[in-house]
């Protein structure tokens, strides 16, 4: 039996956290969320050299979700440590982020985000967008590597 594929929502706004885990419920997306508030946090959930041991994912998420700016480590820099890790490299990352600026857009995808989410200011179409998120990266999308 395959193991359910966990999220990693990197989310330092409380808010923005509670509205997507009650958009992950109310479109039946049952896959575990575990959250880090900070880029230190989310280097020590993938990596068990970043901390004490007691955040590393095991087996390693099926995506990450991540905004830029963020405390102690920011996005960019979080991204970064991902794509140069042979172990992550070829995590799907999907930016979640208030930001719409340009260079924020360009800056991801250089360095390998798979696809840069703008945080809708209304609760009816962040759901549909956390919704459809859902249904491509955690049911369509093929990973490389880990179970299916």
């Amino acid at each position: 039996m395959a193991a359910i594929k966990t999220i990693l929502l990197v989310e330092d706004n409380t808010d923005d956290e509670e509205l997507a885990r009650i958009a992950l419920e109310e479109s039946r997306i049952a896959n575990e969320v575990r959250i880090a508030r900070d880029g230190a946090e989310a280097l020590e959930c993938l990596y068990p050299e970043e901390g004490d041991g007691s955040r590393v994912m095991s087996p390693p998420p099926a995506v990450v979700l991540l905004d830029l700016k963020l405390p102690k480590v920011d996005g960019m820099e979080v991204l970064r440590r991902i794509r140069a890790d042979e172990r992550t490299r070829l995590l799907p990352v999907v930016v979640l982020t208030s930001s719409a600026e340009e260079e924020d857009i360009l800056n991801s995808y250089g360095l390998g985000a798979n696809s840069y989410m703008r945080k809708p200011v209304d609760f009816d179409q962040f759901h549909d967008m956390v919704k459809q998120f859902g249904m491509y990266w955690l049911l369509l999308n093929e990973v490389p590597y880990g179970e299916r």
